[in-house]
């Protein structure tokens, strides 16, 4: 089989020019006109180590909070998994214990993680992305149309060699560490469920205050589109992304139905694909303008939350250059996407890595529209070491000569576990890191 780059989807059929689209009722062209402008620790938490949040269940609606600036101690949502609960996904990959028992152990550390927020008094709540092997696991498990198979790969971890743990293969390696799915495009991607219905029904009944809830990108599965066999189903990436992206957006409608406060979309397309230089050369050699595909990834994510009730709500885009076990893929500034991106994404916060020079410096952000905010990611979850807060007041100052103060606020640049076996520090370096996120936020803010 013939492995296609499927970066950006198209370069010689645009995605907003497609007739008879499946997401023709997402009206592309319109809403592209109009949106045009300006090693752990062993104190890791148990799942009875903390009182446990228990919100009671008497159908009142959940908090909201206006979209822009409202949340100044943001996150990205992943938090470290505890012993337990990764236990007990690989009780349930081996057969030992059944779904019932896996979904209790989830609910007993959610509960527990939400605990740990509220003590540290974070403005927004998460799960932690307890109930997924890694963060782009949700979205395979409730569409059919998936398989297994070799998914283009065009990427090298950088950073330290990951550390070997025994007895962990197969089965268990999945469970306690975290893979990637499944996800070879193979028949016609079709909803079998919700993606993160359980996540959402659970937090908006056990969350102290405003939660978010995050979905990966539809581009990032077009790494499943392999010729040879995706083209059975889907002639072109533009085709499948179509369908990636209604699936994406019917999902964001869901939500919002919902009452959810804040939803976040997580990409690693435009750091990763459009920034760095090996990635650009590599794609370029497969015949990939990645310039010319930035506007289709555009396209794409406005669709995703297009023609969706805003009032009340927060959408947030994260911009990833990887995060697995303290590594990374890829490098390079926010200077060659920011005008396209900060300019024409319908989001209302973009949450940016800025915590190594691999990011960049702050200039790029003079493109950001008024009205928009960035969460500066200037704390890092990849390493041990804690901040400075002097450090972390002037970077702030920093950004705010191309940002208004107004318009910022401050989060890691990451999770700290986008997969589940977390990057490689403890969980008191965790505590550490989230405690000087507050605190630092309250210092420049108030609140």
């Amino acid at each position: 089989m013939e492995r296609t780059n499927v970066c950006g989807t198209l370069t010689k059929m645009r995605i907003g020019r497609s007739a008879r689209s499946p997401l023709e009722r997402l009206s592309w062209r319109r809403f592209s006109r109009r949106r045009r402008g300006p090693a752990r620790s062993s104190s890791a938490p148990g799942a009875g180590s903390m009182r446990p949040v228990e919100a009671a269940d008497d159908g009142r609606e959940p908090m909201r909070r206006s979209g822009m600036a409202g949340y100044r101690a943001d996150h990205v949502g992943s938090f470290l998994r505890p012993p337990e609960l990764l236990d007990a996904r690989v009780a349930h990959a081996e057969g030992r214990i059944g779904d019932a028992e896996l979904r209790a152990a989830e609910d007993r550390a959610i509960l527990t993680i939400l605990e740990l927020q509220r003590q540290i008094g974070v403005d927004v709540y998460s799960d932690g992305e307890y109930r997924r092997g890694m963060w782009i696991t949700g979205l395979p498990a409730a569409v059919e149309g998936f398989g297994p198979g070799a998914m283009l790969n065009i990427r090298n971890w950088r950073g330290r060699p990951l550390p070997y743990v025994p007895g962990q293969t197969g089965a268990r390696h999945a469970a306690a560490v975290g893979q990637n799915p499944a996800a070879v495009i193979t028949g016609k991607l079709t909803p079998t469920r919700r993606i993160t219905g359980v996540e959402s029904a659970f937090l908006r009944r056990h969350a102290p205050g405003p939660y978010k809830i995050t979905i990966p990108s539809p581009t990032w599965y077009l790494r499943g589109y392999i010729r040879g066999t995706s083209d059975r189903v889907y002639p072109t990436p533009a085709d499948a992304l179509r369908d990636l992206t209604d699936i994406v957006h019917r999902e964001v409608e869901a939500l919002v139905e919902e009452g959810v406060p804040y939803v976040q979309i997580d990409s690693i397309r435009y750091v990763f694909d459009y920034t760095d230089e090996e990635r650009r050369r590599e794609w370029q050699g497969l015949g990939i303008d990645p310039d010319r595909a930035i506007d289709d990834n555009v396209a794409a994510y406005n669709a995703v939350v297009a023609e969706v009730a805003r009032e009340g709500v927060t959408f947030g885009l994260h911009m990833c250059r990887g995060n697995n076990r303290s590594r990374w893929f890829a490098e390079g500034g926010y200077d060659r996407i920011a005008e396209k991106v900060f300019g024409h994404l319908a989001y209302d916060r973009f949450l940016l890595e800025y915590d190594s020079e691999r990011a960049g410096g702050f200039p790029p952000l003079r493109h950001v529209p008024r009205g928009k905010t960035v969460v500066l990611g200037l704390i890092s979850t990849k390493v041990a070491r804690l901040e400075s807060q002097e450090d972390l007041l002037r970077r702030i100052d920093e950004a705010a000569r191309h940002v208004p103060l107004a318009s910022l606020a401050l989060g890691p640049q990451c999770g700290f576990a986008s997969v589940a076996a977390g990057n490689e520090i403890s969980w008191d370096d965790q505590r550490r890191k989230l405690d000087l996120l507050v605190e630092t936020a309250r210092k420049v803010w108030g609140g």
